[in-house]
């Protein structure tokens, strides 16, 4: 099994990469709302009083240290929002305890990552016949340094087993344990491409809507296609 200390660091370099998010989770605006972490605890708790919906928009707040949310830069809620709202069945490099940013080199690979994830999920749902689920394509703008490199290991190694995230889990559990900024690491539904798992969003220095895309699904996910574009 590799370790964490056993990947190469990356030097640093600013990078821009691309994500797809179901359009039927809208954007905390709080979170960019305010400039600093003085300014979020005081907007929140003057929201708190009047908003009654404001803990489910927001998230579990105690799952992200202020001082890694990056306020100030464009779209921090698209950066924070994996942090407080933790899919329980957890991902490649998390076992559901705490979130991840997964970042792709293309938008074609972010596509693709996410078809296959959703083909998995709706196939498991009785007696749908047909859907259209709507996705906002977001391009981010973030820095590698101090990141590890796991494309040094082959799409053979069982950290990118297609459908068991043992190896992977561990992984991604001593890089947070270690408080590692993030993985780069071989798309296993994209091969040939690479992708990123930020441990936390700070790297992010922009993260912006720039499309929107749809999933058709009839038995199967039968096209994808971009319908929007900014």
């Amino acid at each position: 099994m590799v370790k964490l200390a056993d990947l190469p660091g990356l030097e640093g370099e600013s990078l821009q990469a691309y994500r797809l998010v179901n359009s039927k989770f809208p954007p905390i605006g709080l979170f960019d709302d305010v400039a600093d972490a003085e300014d979020f605890e005081a907007l929140y708790q003057i929201q708190a009083l009047t908003n009654p919906r404001l803990q489910n928009e927001i998230g579990r707040l105690e799952l992200i240290p202020r001082g890694e949310i990056p306020f100030g830069i464009p779209g921090c809620s698209y950066a924070t929002a994996p942090f407080t709202h933790v899919n329980p069945a957890g991902s490649r490099f998390s076992n559901g305890s705490f979130g991840v940013l997964y970042l792709a080199d293309r938008m074609e690979t972010a596509v693709t990552e996410v078809r296959h994830h959703q083909q998995r999920y709706w196939s498991n749902v009785p007696a749908l016949n047909y859907e259209r689920f709507v996705f906002r394509g977001l391009t981010a703008s973030f820095s590698d340094a101090g990141m590890k490199d796991a494309t040094m290991l082959p799409l053979s190694h069982p950290i990118y087993a297609p459908d068991d995230y043992a190896y992977s889990h561990i992984l991604g559990g001593e890089a947070k344990r270690s408080r590692a900024i993030g993985l780069r690491y071989h798309s296993v539904r994209s091969p040939g491409n690479v992708c990123w798992a930020l441990m936390t969003p700070r790297p992010v220095t922009s993260i912006i809507q720039t499309a929107h895309f749809e999933m058709i699904w009839s038995g199967e996910i039968i096209s994808v296609n971009q319908i929007t574009k900014y």
